[in-house]
């Protein structure tokens, strides 16, 4: 399996593998895969952080950080948002997003960002070492469980006196009660 920058070319499959991977699940709004071109085509979009499993020269999984903001008054806070991932569902269950959640994680560190956040599963994104955000007093303008609205700490103590409100870049489409927007 190679891990590897997602390149132009792979925008078709990206999107075909998103739709997939995101069919079946429950939670999902069937609108993750243009949630990808949209941040794709954002000021939030950090090309070394949109990254594909390719394997047999097909890609069989997706994941993409951007650029949000934490607010507190006029103190603003970069992070990045974790947000999709996506496996094919005939690859899942094989580490495959385990892998590329970890090499999301180095490459934001050597890039220099201070923290990730996402909303996921409460069993599973702790075991990269992600926290409620409440621990820091971060909230966000959905209404989310406290044990499913997560951080990372990608240096020791980067979010020390970053409580705020969580910022998403636009192109999510939700309102501050969660209500779908407009493009």
């Amino acid at each position: 399996m190679i891990i590897r920058t997602e390149q132009i070319k792979d925008y078709d499959a990206v999107y075909e593998l998103t739709e997939l991977a995101f069919k079946t699940m429950p939670f999902a709004d069937g609108d993750e895969q243009d949630l990808v071109v949209r941040l794709r085509n954002s000021d939030a979009f950090i090309h070394d952080l949109s990254i594909v499993a390719e394997q047999d020269g097909n890609i069989v999984g997706h994941i993409m950080l951007t650029l949000g903001h934490i607010e507190h008054e006029d103190v603003i806070i970069d992070t990045l948002v974790l947000a999709p991932v996506s496996v094919h569902p005939d690859h899942q269950n094989k580490g495959i997003g385990s892998i590329l959640i970890r090499e999301s994680i180095n490459r934001a560190k050597t890039l220099g960002y201070k923290s990730i956040n996402l909303v996921g599963h409460e069993k599973y994104y702790p075991r990269f070492g992600f926290k409620p955000a409440s621990n820091w007093g971060i909230k966000m303008e959905l209404e989310v469980p406290d044990q499913n609205f997560m951080f990372l700490e990608l240096f020791e103590n980067s979010l020390k006196n970053s409580q705020g409100l969580l910022k998403y870049p636009k192109e999510f489409n939700f309102d501050n009660k969660g209500n779908k927007t407009e493009d």
